[in-house]
């Protein structure tokens, strides 16, 4: 595929951690081994494995966040986002929603401040929320809500990629339904990349087009998601279908 229709490039990645707790001189862990993939632009992707496998490393890895590592990461689009797992975890208690969709454009510096709500505004209409929790604090919203608020503050700046980290395993069945609903239809409206992390096949199958599975730091399959399902080639990809039924 050419490169213009790429989102993501990540070629033989390797990622080493210090243990937590350790001191600053002991030796580095090697936490992800040869991670290649590519993510297609208005693609959802994927990435699964049980609790461990890395799955979040190599996502803090292509954000930046983490700096031991080799390979080649290769972004085609500018400013990519993450949505965390933990919706309360990531909204300022202290603050109200409208501040908290109107910071990162504040940081970004490109807008005066009528143009800066007027973004922000908008933007809580497209994650469907109503007017009135413009004024409200996180502790005062339900978990979808707050999840939505965290999928508006991503959207803000407009990246073409988007990290969704475990975004609904925290929700309940309804609302993880709901939730899914958006993403999907972000991506339809805006063409937007995803890289869906989840241990739960069931969701992945709901929503990704292909789909990655990592044991142990290692990506030891991938492939299109009805393929990868349906004829899966690894046992511990058969491990966790069958854990899913």
């Amino acid at each position: 595929m050419p490169t213009s229709e790429k989102a993501l490039e990540v070629e033989h990645l390797n990622v080493w951690y210090r243990p937590s707790g350790a001191i600053r001189k002991s030796k580095l862990e090697q936490v992800l081994y040869d991670v290649s993939f590519d993510l297609n632009r208005g693609e959802i992707l994927g990435l699964v494995g049980e609790s461990g496998s890395g799955k979040s490393t190599l996502a803090r890895t292509i954000l930046g966040m983490v700096g031991d590592y080799t390979g080649t990461i290769r972004h085609y689009t500018k400013r990519p986002q993450m949505i965390f797992q933990d919706p309360a975890g990531s909204l300022n208690p202290g603050h109200t929603i409208g501040w908290i969709l109107q910071e990162p454009l504040r940081i970004y510096g490109k807008y005066d401040a009528a143009e800066t709500e007027r973004r922000a505004r908008d933007i809580l209409e497209l994650v469907g929320l109503e007017p009135h929790i413009w004024d409200r604090y996180p502790k005062e919203l339900s978990g979808g809500q707050k999840q939505r608020v965290c999928i508006g503050a991503a959207l803000i700046q407009k990246p073409a990629l988007i990290i969704a980290d475990e975004a609904v395993s925290a929700l309940d069945v309804t609302i993880q339904a709901q939730i899914l609903d958006l993403i999907a239809s972000l991506r339809k409206e805006f063409g937007i990349s995803y890289l869906f992390i989840s241990h739960d096949l069931n969701v992945v199958y709901q929503i990704c087009d292909r789909c990655l599975v990592m044991k142990h730091g290692h990506i030891v399959e991938q492939g299109d998601v009805e393929e990868l399902y349906n004829n899966p080639k690894e046992e511990y990809t058969r491990a966790l279908l069958a854990a899913a039924e």
